[in-house]
């Protein structure tokens, strides 16, 4: 299991805190958005070869607890 720990963190001066890939200046939000565009996990480490395979995986493992702790929008029900 990946600890996003070691690959995420948050910095006031970076991106005004929002969540990076350590040593970077790429959030978890421009990975996300990246792959929603279709873009390959390879796409993705050719255009940033600073990333790897497992600090892509620590965006998910981000996620994850994020979603476990239930610090998300709640969604709306469909009628």
């Amino acid at each position: 299991m990946t600890n996003w720990r070691d690959y995420i963190h948050s910095d006031p001066a970076i991106l005004l805190g929002k969540p990076t890939l350590k040593g970077t200046r790429i959030s978890v939000e421009l990975i996300l958005e990246l792959l929603e565009n279709g873009w390959s996990e390879s796409a993705i480490l050719e255009a940033y070869p600073n990333l790897t395979q497992t600090s892509i995986r620590a965006v998910f493992a981000y996620l994850r607890e994020c979603v476990g702790e239930e610090l998300y929008f709640p969604l709306e029900m469909a009628s």
